[in-house]
Protein backbone atom coordinates (compact mmCIF):
# COMPACT_ATOMS: atom_id res chain seq x y z
CA UNK A 1 0.00 0.00 0.00
CA UNK A 2 1.77 3.41 -0.64
CA UNK A 3 -0.21 7.57 0.14
CA UNK A 4 3.17 8.59 -2.10
CA UNK A 5 2.49 11.76 -3.81
CA UNK A 6 -1.11 11.96 -2.14
CA UNK A 7 -2.18 15.70 -0.88
CA UNK A 8 -2.90 14.98 2.78
CA UNK A 9 -6.38 16.83 4.45
CA UNK A 10 -6.93 17.34 8.19
CA UNK A 11 -10.52 17.06 9.40
CA UNK A 12 -12.34 19.91 10.64
CA UNK A 13 -15.93 18.55 11.45
CA UNK A 14 -18.31 15.62 11.16
CA UNK A 15 -21.85 15.87 11.22
CA UNK A 16 -23.83 12.97 11.03
CA UNK A 17 -27.14 13.00 9.44
CA UNK A 18 -30.05 9.81 10.37
CA UNK A 19 -32.32 9.22 7.25
CA UNK A 20 -35.03 7.25 6.21
CA UNK A 21 -35.43 6.65 2.37
CA UNK A 22 -39.15 5.06 1.44
CA UNK A 23 -38.16 1.43 -0.48
CA UNK A 24 -39.81 1.39 -4.17
CA UNK A 25 -40.06 -2.63 -2.84
CA UNK A 26 -39.94 -4.02 0.34
CA UNK A 27 -36.62 -6.91 0.14
CA UNK A 28 -38.28 -9.62 2.04
CA UNK A 29 -35.99 -11.91 3.34
CA UNK A 30 -35.19 -14.66 6.47
CA UNK A 31 -35.12 -11.23 8.83
CA UNK A 32 -38.43 -9.80 7.31
CA UNK A 33 -38.70 -6.31 6.03
CA UNK A 34 -38.30 -2.89 7.18
CA UNK A 35 -40.83 0.00 5.57
CA UNK A 36 -37.92 2.11 4.62
CA UNK A 37 -34.15 2.31 4.25
CA UNK A 38 -32.22 3.82 7.17
CA UNK A 39 -29.30 4.89 7.50
CA UNK A 40 -26.43 7.17 8.84
CA UNK A 41 -24.73 9.82 6.51
CA UNK A 42 -21.70 11.36 7.87
CA UNK A 43 -20.32 14.90 6.47
CA UNK A 44 -16.40 15.21 6.75
CA UNK A 45 -15.25 18.73 6.01
CA UNK A 46 -11.20 19.50 5.95
CA UNK A 47 -9.01 22.46 6.87
CA UNK A 48 -8.21 22.21 2.85
CA UNK A 49 -12.26 23.22 1.70
CA UNK A 50 -12.89 19.48 1.00
CA UNK A 51 -15.88 17.82 1.77
CA UNK A 52 -16.05 13.80 1.60
CA UNK A 53 -18.95 11.68 2.62
CA UNK A 54 -19.94 8.43 3.91
CA UNK A 55 -22.35 6.14 5.16
CA UNK A 56 -23.16 3.56 7.79
CA UNK A 57 -25.92 1.75 6.60
CA UNK A 58 -27.23 0.01 9.90
CA UNK A 59 -31.24 -1.22 9.88
CA UNK A 60 -34.08 0.08 12.87
CA UNK A 61 -33.53 -3.69 14.19
CA UNK A 62 -30.62 -5.70 15.22
CA UNK A 63 -31.45 -8.51 12.51
CA UNK A 64 -28.58 -8.82 9.98
CA UNK A 65 -26.55 -6.77 12.02
CA UNK A 66 -26.21 -6.66 16.04
CA UNK A 67 -26.09 -3.14 15.26
CA UNK A 68 -28.87 -0.64 14.90
CA UNK A 69 -29.28 3.21 14.03
CA UNK A 70 -29.72 3.80 17.82
CA UNK A 71 -26.29 2.40 18.33
CA UNK A 72 -24.64 3.85 15.38
CA UNK A 73 -25.41 7.14 15.99
CA UNK A 74 -24.39 6.69 19.44
CA UNK A 75 -20.89 5.32 19.17
CA UNK A 76 -20.19 7.65 16.01
CA UNK A 77 -21.16 10.74 17.71
CA UNK A 78 -19.57 9.53 21.26
CA UNK A 79 -16.40 7.34 20.77
CA UNK A 80 -15.47 7.64 16.59
CA UNK A 81 -15.62 11.38 15.65
CA UNK A 82 -14.03 12.51 18.31
CA UNK A 83 -11.09 10.35 17.72
CA UNK A 84 -10.25 11.96 14.27
CA UNK A 85 -10.92 15.56 14.62
CA UNK A 86 -7.73 17.83 14.30
CA UNK A 87 -5.80 14.53 12.60
CA UNK A 88 -4.26 15.30 9.44
CA UNK A 89 -4.38 12.43 7.20
CA UNK A 90 -2.17 11.57 4.23
CA UNK A 91 -3.82 8.01 4.02
CA UNK A 92 -7.76 6.60 5.31
CA UNK A 93 -5.97 3.20 6.19
CA UNK A 94 -4.39 5.64 9.09
CA UNK A 95 -8.63 5.69 10.52
CA UNK A 96 -8.24 2.04 11.78
CA UNK A 97 -5.62 2.93 13.97
CA UNK A 98 -7.10 5.81 15.44
CA UNK A 99 -10.80 4.10 16.46
CA UNK A 100 -9.37 0.98 17.10
CA UNK A 101 -9.71 1.08 20.77
CA UNK A 102 -13.42 0.90 19.80
CA UNK A 103 -14.46 -2.63 19.93
CA UNK A 104 -16.70 -3.73 17.20
CA UNK A 105 -19.44 -1.88 15.33
CA UNK A 106 -17.62 -1.93 12.17
CA UNK A 107 -21.05 -0.20 10.20
CA UNK A 108 -20.60 2.75 12.14
CA UNK A 109 -16.51 2.64 11.75
CA UNK A 110 -17.11 1.91 7.96
CA UNK A 111 -18.95 5.33 7.72
CA UNK A 112 -16.76 7.23 9.59
CA UNK A 113 -13.73 5.38 7.19
CA UNK A 114 -15.43 5.79 4.29
CA UNK A 115 -15.85 9.81 4.37
CA UNK A 116 -12.02 9.79 4.81
CA UNK A 117 -12.02 7.91 1.79
CA UNK A 118 -13.80 10.42 -0.58
CA UNK A 119 -12.41 13.45 0.84
CA UNK A 120 -8.74 12.62 0.02
CA UNK A 121 -9.67 11.20 -3.36
CA UNK A 122 -11.20 14.75 -4.21
CA UNK A 123 -8.80 16.61 -2.62
CA UNK A 124 -6.13 14.58 -4.71
CA UNK A 125 -7.95 14.51 -8.11
CA UNK A 126 -8.81 10.78 -7.80
CA UNK A 127 -11.90 9.01 -8.26
CA UNK A 128 -11.98 6.65 -5.54
CA UNK A 129 -11.64 3.66 -7.84
CA UNK A 130 -8.31 5.12 -8.57
CA UNK A 131 -7.13 5.59 -5.38
CA UNK A 132 -8.40 2.47 -4.56
CA UNK A 133 -6.05 0.97 -7.22
CA UNK A 134 -3.12 3.01 -5.62
CA UNK A 135 -3.29 0.60 -2.40
CA UNK A 136 -2.69 -2.68 -4.91
CA UNK A 137 -0.23 -4.38 -7.29
CA UNK A 138 0.10 -3.23 -10.45
CA UNK A 139 -2.34 -4.76 -12.94
CA UNK A 140 -5.16 -3.90 -10.88
CA UNK A 141 -6.55 -0.72 -12.27
CA UNK A 142 -10.61 -0.25 -12.02
CA UNK A 143 -12.30 -1.22 -14.95
CA UNK A 144 -15.01 1.39 -16.52
CA UNK A 145 -17.99 -0.76 -15.72
CA UNK A 146 -18.86 -3.24 -12.55
CA UNK A 147 -20.61 -6.25 -13.00
CA UNK A 148 -23.97 -6.57 -11.26
CA UNK A 149 -26.83 -8.29 -10.36
CA UNK A 150 -30.16 -8.37 -8.91
CA UNK A 151 -31.80 -9.69 -5.23
CA UNK A 152 -35.07 -11.02 -5.40
CA UNK A 153 -36.93 -11.26 -1.86
CA UNK A 154 -38.92 -13.44 -0.62
CA UNK A 155 -42.42 -13.71 -2.48
CA UNK A 156 -46.01 -15.35 -1.70
CA UNK A 157 -45.65 -17.86 -4.34
CA UNK A 158 -43.35 -19.30 -7.06
CA UNK A 159 -45.35 -17.38 -9.83
CA UNK A 160 -45.18 -14.13 -8.13
CA UNK A 161 -41.62 -14.87 -8.00
CA UNK A 162 -40.81 -15.81 -11.61
CA UNK A 163 -43.18 -12.25 -12.77
CA UNK A 164 -40.04 -10.45 -10.98
CA UNK A 165 -37.63 -12.61 -12.41
CA UNK A 166 -39.00 -12.21 -15.77
CA UNK A 167 -39.29 -7.94 -14.88
CA UNK A 168 -35.77 -7.79 -13.86
CA UNK A 169 -34.25 -10.46 -16.63
CA UNK A 170 -35.86 -8.14 -19.52
CA UNK A 171 -34.62 -5.15 -17.33
CA UNK A 172 -30.90 -6.61 -18.93
CA UNK A 173 -29.55 -8.57 -15.41
CA UNK A 174 -27.62 -11.46 -15.89
CA UNK A 175 -27.36 -13.21 -12.65
CA UNK A 176 -30.27 -13.76 -10.64
CA UNK A 177 -30.66 -13.77 -6.43
CA UNK A 178 -33.60 -15.55 -4.29
CA UNK A 179 -33.68 -15.52 -0.89
CA UNK A 180 -35.00 -18.46 0.75
CA UNK A 181 -36.10 -20.06 4.23
CA UNK A 182 -36.40 -23.22 5.22
CA UNK A 183 -40.00 -24.41 3.92
CA UNK A 184 -39.40 -21.97 1.17
CA UNK A 185 -36.37 -23.78 -0.65
CA UNK A 186 -36.62 -26.50 -2.60
CA UNK A 187 -39.81 -26.02 -4.15
CA UNK A 188 -38.80 -22.03 -5.17
CA UNK A 189 -35.79 -23.50 -7.27
CA UNK A 190 -37.53 -26.41 -8.86
CA UNK A 191 -40.31 -24.58 -9.55
CA UNK A 192 -37.99 -21.43 -11.28
CA UNK A 193 -35.24 -23.87 -12.63
CA UNK A 194 -38.43 -25.65 -14.67
CA UNK A 195 -39.25 -22.51 -15.98
CA UNK A 196 -36.10 -20.54 -16.57
CA UNK A 197 -33.52 -23.67 -17.19
CA UNK A 198 -30.62 -21.51 -18.00
CA UNK A 199 -30.62 -18.32 -16.49
CA UNK A 200 -27.72 -17.46 -13.43
CA UNK A 201 -28.89 -18.74 -10.65
CA UNK A 202 -28.04 -18.61 -6.44
CA UNK A 203 -29.50 -18.54 -3.45
CA UNK A 204 -29.42 -16.52 -0.24
CA UNK A 205 -30.28 -18.34 3.35
CA UNK A 206 -29.18 -15.29 5.18
CA UNK A 207 -28.37 -17.96 8.05
CA UNK A 208 -31.14 -19.74 8.17
CA UNK A 209 -30.65 -23.01 8.46
CA UNK A 210 -28.76 -25.75 10.68
CA UNK A 211 -26.67 -28.44 10.08
CA UNK A 212 -28.73 -31.03 10.79
CA UNK A 213 -30.73 -29.27 7.47
CA UNK A 214 -27.23 -30.84 5.24
CA UNK A 215 -29.75 -33.80 3.79
CA UNK A 216 -31.93 -31.27 2.63
CA UNK A 217 -29.54 -28.67 1.48
CA UNK A 218 -27.62 -31.22 -0.51
CA UNK A 219 -30.73 -31.28 -2.75
CA UNK A 220 -30.08 -27.75 -3.74
CA UNK A 221 -26.91 -29.59 -5.94
CA UNK A 222 -30.05 -30.53 -8.28
CA UNK A 223 -30.47 -27.19 -9.69
CA UNK A 224 -27.16 -25.83 -11.15
CA UNK A 225 -26.70 -22.89 -8.83
CA UNK A 226 -23.90 -20.29 -8.66
CA UNK A 227 -23.44 -20.40 -5.26
CA UNK A 228 -25.54 -21.43 -2.13
CA UNK A 229 -24.99 -17.78 0.05
CA UNK A 230 -24.34 -18.47 3.97
CA UNK A 231 -26.95 -21.44 4.79
CA UNK A 232 -25.54 -21.99 8.16
CA UNK A 233 -25.30 -19.66 11.71
CA UNK A 234 -23.89 -15.42 10.85
CA UNK A 235 -20.91 -16.13 13.43
CA UNK A 236 -19.70 -19.54 12.25
CA UNK A 237 -17.42 -20.80 10.11
CA UNK A 238 -16.31 -24.10 11.91
CA UNK A 239 -19.93 -26.02 10.59
CA UNK A 240 -19.61 -24.33 7.27
CA UNK A 241 -16.36 -26.58 6.28
CA UNK A 242 -18.76 -29.80 7.92
CA UNK A 243 -21.55 -28.62 5.22
CA UNK A 244 -19.29 -27.79 2.11
CA UNK A 245 -17.70 -31.13 1.38
CA UNK A 246 -21.10 -32.70 1.49
CA UNK A 247 -22.60 -30.26 -1.71
CA UNK A 248 -21.41 -30.00 -4.89
CA UNK A 249 -23.12 -26.23 -4.72
CA UNK A 250 -20.36 -23.51 -3.67
CA UNK A 251 -20.98 -22.07 -0.59
CA UNK A 252 -20.40 -18.23 -0.30
CA UNK A 253 -19.73 -16.83 3.28
CA UNK A 254 -21.11 -13.32 3.77
CA UNK A 255 -21.89 -12.92 7.39
CA UNK A 256 -19.28 -14.88 8.85
CA UNK A 257 -16.48 -12.76 7.22
CA UNK A 258 -15.74 -9.82 9.58
CA UNK A 259 -11.86 -9.63 8.75
CA UNK A 260 -9.04 -11.08 6.57
CA UNK A 261 -8.48 -13.84 9.29
CA UNK A 262 -12.12 -14.72 8.94
CA UNK A 263 -11.33 -15.02 5.10
CA UNK A 264 -8.16 -16.91 5.68
CA UNK A 265 -10.11 -19.25 8.03
CA UNK A 266 -12.67 -20.15 5.89
CA UNK A 267 -10.93 -20.79 2.64
CA UNK A 268 -8.29 -23.11 4.43
CA UNK A 269 -10.75 -24.90 6.66
CA UNK A 270 -12.80 -25.83 3.36
CA UNK A 271 -15.76 -23.55 5.06
CA UNK A 272 -16.61 -22.04 1.46
CA UNK A 273 -15.25 -21.69 -1.86
CA UNK A 274 -16.72 -18.25 -2.79
CA UNK A 275 -16.53 -14.93 -0.57
CA UNK A 276 -19.16 -11.66 -0.39
CA UNK A 277 -17.39 -9.13 0.87
CA UNK A 278 -19.41 -5.93 2.23
CA UNK A 279 -17.40 -3.20 3.25
CA UNK A 280 -19.70 -1.96 5.57
CA UNK A 281 -19.51 -5.61 7.24
CA UNK A 282 -15.82 -5.63 7.88
CA UNK A 283 -15.19 -2.28 9.71
CA UNK A 284 -14.05 -0.33 5.77
CA UNK A 285 -12.16 -0.26 3.19
CA UNK A 286 -8.76 -0.60 4.19
CA UNK A 287 -9.90 -4.14 5.62
CA UNK A 288 -11.86 -4.58 2.59
CA UNK A 289 -8.79 -3.82 0.26
CA UNK A 290 -6.64 -6.26 2.49
CA UNK A 291 -9.54 -9.28 1.70
CA UNK A 292 -9.09 -8.11 -1.76
CA UNK A 293 -5.57 -8.95 -1.68
CA UNK A 294 -6.01 -12.43 0.16
CA UNK A 295 -8.86 -13.37 -2.24
CA UNK A 296 -6.41 -12.48 -5.39
CA UNK A 297 -3.51 -14.42 -4.00
CA UNK A 298 -5.46 -17.49 -3.41
CA UNK A 299 -7.73 -17.75 -6.54
CA UNK A 300 -11.11 -17.27 -4.55
CA UNK A 301 -13.88 -15.94 -6.53
CA UNK A 302 -14.84 -12.44 -4.83
CA UNK A 303 -17.90 -10.24 -5.23
CA UNK A 304 -19.43 -7.30 -3.30
CA UNK A 305 -22.59 -7.73 -1.34
CA UNK A 306 -24.96 -5.10 -0.76
CA UNK A 307 -26.88 -3.41 2.17
CA UNK A 308 -29.68 -1.33 0.36
CA UNK A 309 -27.15 1.73 0.22
CA UNK A 310 -28.21 5.21 -0.90
CA UNK A 311 -26.28 6.86 -3.51
CA UNK A 312 -23.49 7.57 -1.30
CA UNK A 313 -22.85 3.75 -0.68
CA UNK A 314 -23.40 2.37 -3.58
CA UNK A 315 -21.00 4.81 -5.72
CA UNK A 316 -18.21 3.76 -2.81
CA UNK A 317 -19.44 -0.36 -3.52
CA UNK A 318 -19.18 0.13 -6.99
CA UNK A 319 -15.86 1.72 -7.21
CA UNK A 320 -14.64 -1.04 -5.16
CA UNK A 321 -16.53 -3.84 -7.88
CA UNK A 322 -14.61 -2.47 -10.33
CA UNK A 323 -11.17 -3.67 -9.24
CA UNK A 324 -10.28 -6.65 -11.54
CA UNK A 325 -10.51 -9.04 -8.39
CA UNK A 326 -14.28 -8.73 -8.12
CA UNK A 327 -14.59 -11.73 -10.76
CA UNK A 328 -18.46 -12.41 -9.58
CA UNK A 329 -21.61 -10.14 -10.03
CA UNK A 330 -21.66 -7.77 -7.06
CA UNK A 331 -24.88 -6.99 -5.32
CA UNK A 332 -25.17 -2.96 -7.05
CA UNK A 333 -28.04 -2.54 -8.33
CA UNK A 334 -29.31 0.71 -10.52
CA UNK A 335 -31.07 3.37 -8.40
CA UNK A 336 -34.25 2.30 -9.92
CA UNK A 337 -34.72 -0.51 -7.97
CA UNK A 338 -34.81 0.72 -4.97
CA UNK A 339 -35.38 4.53 -4.96
CA UNK A 340 -37.22 7.05 -6.48
CA UNK A 341 -35.28 9.02 -5.92
CA UNK A 342 -32.36 8.51 -4.31
CA UNK A 343 -30.64 11.52 -2.72
CA UNK A 344 -27.71 11.58 -4.89
CA UNK A 345 -27.05 12.34 -8.48
CA UNK A 346 -27.08 11.06 -10.79
CA UNK A 347 -28.71 7.74 -10.30
CA UNK A 348 -26.97 4.58 -11.17
CA UNK A 349 -28.37 2.65 -14.61
CA UNK A 350 -28.24 -0.48 -15.90
CA UNK A 351 -26.20 -0.97 -18.80
CA UNK A 352 -25.34 -3.70 -21.30
CA UNK A 353 -24.59 -6.55 -20.13
CA UNK A 354 -25.40 -6.63 -16.92
CA UNK A 355 -23.39 -3.94 -15.98
CA UNK A 356 -23.09 -0.40 -14.12
CA UNK A 357 -20.57 2.66 -15.24
CA UNK A 358 -18.56 3.30 -12.44
CA UNK A 359 -18.39 7.32 -11.97
CA UNK A 360 -15.04 8.86 -13.34
CA UNK A 361 -15.43 11.96 -11.05
CA UNK A 362 -13.24 12.90 -8.14
CA UNK A 363 -13.92 10.98 -4.90
CA UNK A 364 -17.42 8.69 -5.36
CA UNK A 365 -18.79 10.76 -8.40
CA UNK A 366 -22.17 11.73 -7.08
CA UNK A 367 -23.69 14.63 -5.28
CA UNK A 368 -25.72 14.91 -2.65
CA UNK A 369 -28.70 16.50 -3.37
CA UNK A 370 -29.68 19.08 -0.14
CA UNK A 371 -34.20 18.71 -0.64
CA UNK A 372 -33.95 15.15 -0.56
CA UNK A 373 -31.67 14.88 1.93
CA UNK A 374 -33.48 17.17 3.86
CA UNK A 375 -36.51 15.78 3.35
CA UNK A 376 -34.94 12.32 4.34
CA UNK A 377 -34.03 13.68 7.54
CA UNK A 378 -37.09 15.15 8.63
CA UNK A 379 -38.55 11.56 7.73
CA UNK A 380 -36.27 9.86 10.20
CA UNK A 381 -37.71 12.47 12.59
CA UNK A 382 -41.22 12.40 12.40
CA UNK A 383 -40.75 8.09 12.37
CA UNK A 384 -38.36 7.77 14.97
CA UNK A 385 -37.72 11.13 17.06
CA UNK A 386 -36.08 9.12 20.02
CA UNK A 387 -33.53 8.64 17.85
CA UNK A 388 -32.27 12.05 17.05
CA UNK A 389 -28.94 12.86 17.85
CA UNK A 390 -29.30 15.25 20.68
CA UNK A 391 -26.92 18.00 19.02
CA UNK A 392 -27.62 18.48 15.35
CA UNK A 393 -25.25 19.76 13.17
CA UNK A 394 -25.07 22.15 10.03
CA UNK A 395 -27.93 22.35 7.44
CA UNK A 396 -26.69 19.07 4.86
CA UNK A 397 -26.70 22.29 2.06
Amino acid sequence: MTEAGLKAITIRSVEVYPLALPLVERLGTSFGNEPFKAAVLLRLDTEEGVTGWGETSAEINPGYSAETMGTSLHVLQEFLVPRVLGQCLRSATEIPPLIGQVRGHPLAKHGLEAAVWDALARHNDLSLAQLFARYLPAGHEPRERALVGVSIGIQATVADTLRIIEKRLAEGYGRIKLKIKPGWDLELARGVRAALPDITLMLDANSAYTLADADHLRQLDDFNLLMVEQPLAWDDIYEHSKLQPCLRSDICLDESIHSVNDARLAIELGACRIINLKPARVSGYTESLAIYRFCVEHEAPLWIGGLLETGVGRAANLAFASLPGVTLPSDISATSRYYDPDITEPAFVLESGSSIRVPQGPGIGVELQPDRLREAMQRWRDRYPYRVPALQGASPS
